[in-house]
């Protein structure tokens, strides 16, 4: 996965001002190379070229750029400087442009710049300054020529919420290089009669780029039959390892559970997937319905290493649990499905894999006589999503021939828990219950979501700006 984000770097000036005032471009380029530092320091890899400072050079900045194949621009604003010196890098180089307005300090030593008297020295010091100058003029070309941009407002060292801000973007850049290249798997076919997940894969692909390998469940089935003693009995070591295997567990259970997951491995590597979308039915077919009923436990330990899956054929959902992922947030497979109107929760959860890196503990392996609303019986996992900060996450067809992303930050609570063999967690919302429920289902969601650790509105908001995805924050 090419997945480090590669940043172009360039700072703006006049050239008309470097015979005018003496070193006024040395440090003026000094102050670019404390920005290439930082932004080295964030593992990203830096195409600098410095000071850009006539239209010439602005030319060859732009075919620069291109040629090295950078997937965001970062303009530092350094003083004065004349937008025909931008437009031509930003528009050759197509790619987003964050505008860096950053002062050197936090204010101008007033009294002491005052002190200079030499008014030709006044002049240079005022011009060290004028960063926030030209951003208007930037601003008005870039929204002429339709060309989206980002700015970020501040003082170059020691300002937290500058380099905040830049992480937050770079962030957002690696998580859309990780989706532009992932692989995802569907195999199977819809949850008859669940409208709300069907989905353009198209659609899909002009969104958040990726390749969409169509499998098979006769193949997973296939290479359930080749699987080896060896293979089985460290599949089952690793299932032991992983999860808290319940006694009322059968032997025969497990392995057919390992059996499968070994499969999975194998189909995995095979097409190189990132994800993985399933469902199938398998009656009627006993070696596929053998394969359906026994994933649960291997896809669980996929999602816990960054392949996600998602049960019922739920590509957008899927799309949405890898996003978490990259953000290291986890991303389990969920739905709300009831409320307590006492301790104004919403109770969430749902069958089949889970994220086992993001759970309250271990997670319990239970057997199951039925499958809710599926063929056969077997394994299933039951956790909890980790105490603390979450995030809800729902990619949406919006009706409008587009995606949107919905989101929710809130917090997962103790307490009791349905303990069912599913997934099932405890939600507070700062809007309250009622007001969450009513505010989420009013943007049309599909009833799946993905639920990740950690607080990462701020993330996403940018990661849909990048992906041109219109975002939508609940609370």
């Amino acid at each position: 996965m090419k997945t480090k984000v590669r940043i172009g770097l360039f700072g703006i000036g006049l050239e008309t001002y470097w015979a005018q005032f003496d070193g006024l471009k040395d440090r003026l380029s000094n102050q670019i190379e404390l920005v290439a530092t930082g932004l080295a320091a964030l593992n990203t890899e830096i195409v600098n070229l410095g000071l850009i400072d006539t239209p010439e050079k602005a030319f060859e900045a732009g075919d620069h750029f291109k040629k090295k194949d950078v997937d965001l621009l970062m303009l530092y604003v350094t003083t004065y400087a004349l937008s025909s010196t931008v437009l031509p890098i930003v528009k050759k180089a197509n790619v987003p442009v964050i505008i860096l307005n950053l002062s050197p300090n936090a204010n101008i030593d007033y009294k002491a710049f005052n002190r200079l008297q030499d008014r030709t020295k006044m002049t240079g010091e005022w011009l060290a300054y004028c960063s926030a100058c030209p951003v208007p003029e930037i601003a008005n070309v870039f929204r002429r020529c339709k060309i989206p941009f980002f700015q970020i407002t501040g003082i170059l060292q020691n300002d937290p919420h500058v380099w905040n801000e830049i992480e937050e973007w770079i962030e957002a850049a690696r998580v859309a290089k990780v989706m532009y290249y992932n692989r995802m798997g569907v195999m199977g076919n819809y949850y008859g009669g669940m409208m709300d997940i069907y989905t353009d894969l198209t659609l899909q692909c002009a969104t958040f780029g990726g390749h969409i390998e169509i499998l098979e469940i006769d193949e997973l089935s296939h290479l359930r039959e080749g699987v080896t003693t060896t293979e089985l009995e460290f599949k089952l070591q690793e299932i032991v390892q992983i999860f808290d295997v319940q006694k009322d567990c059968l032997s025969e259970e497990l392995q057919r559970a390992a059996i499968t997951a070994v499969a999975l491995d194998k189909l995995v590597d095979k097409y190189k997937l990132g994800s993985l979308a399933y469902y199938h039915k398998g009656s009627g077919n006993e070696a596929n319905e053998n394969t359906a009923t026994s994933v649960i436990l291997g896809n669980s330990i996929l999602t816990g290493k960054h392949i996600p899956v998602a049960g019922e054929y739920e590509i957008k959902n899927v799309q949405a649990m890898k996003i978490m992922d990259s953000f290291g947030a986890g991303g389990s497979f969920t739905e709300y499905y009831a409320m307590d109107f006492n301790e104004d929760l919403v109770l969430m959860g749902h069958d089949g894999p889970c994220h086992p890196q993001i759970a309250e503990g271990k997670v319990k392996v239970k057997p199951l006589k039925v499958y809710h609303g599926k063929v056969g019986n077997g394994l299933s996992v039951e956790m909890s999503v980790k105490n603390g900060p979450v995030t809800l996450l729902s990619v949406v067809e919006d009706g409008e021939g587009a995606l949107k992303l919905i989101m929710a930050e809130g917090k997962s609570v103790p307490g009791d828990i349905l303990e069912i063999g599913n997934t099932n967690s405890r939600y507070s919302f700062a809007i309250g219950a009622r007001n969450f429920v009513e505010a989420w289902n009013a943007e049309g969601p599909a009833h799946h979501c993905a639920i990740g650790k950690g607080h990462l509105a701020s993330k996403i908001k940018k990661l849909g700006k990048l992906l041109k995805v219109n975002t939508v924050q609940i609370c």
